[in-house]
């Protein structure tokens, strides 16, 4: 099972390397979003353990 691990993982790295060089401002564009979304979540998260607590 390792094996295949590894080779997603490579295909994974060499996908993201050729959408940066084909299309550097969507690849950026898409970064931007997914950072978005992580922000968000971990804030949602945070909000949700606050009011827990607080309440």
């Amino acid at each position: 099972m390792p094996p295949i691990k590894k080779i997603v993982m490579w295909l994974v790295v060499i996908f993201l390397v050729y959408a940066i060089l084909t299309a550097p401002n969507e690849a950026a564009d898409m970064f931007s979003a997914a950072w978005d979304f992580t922000v968000r979540a971990v804030s949602n998260i945070a909000e949700f353990f606050d009011s827990l607590i607080n309440e």
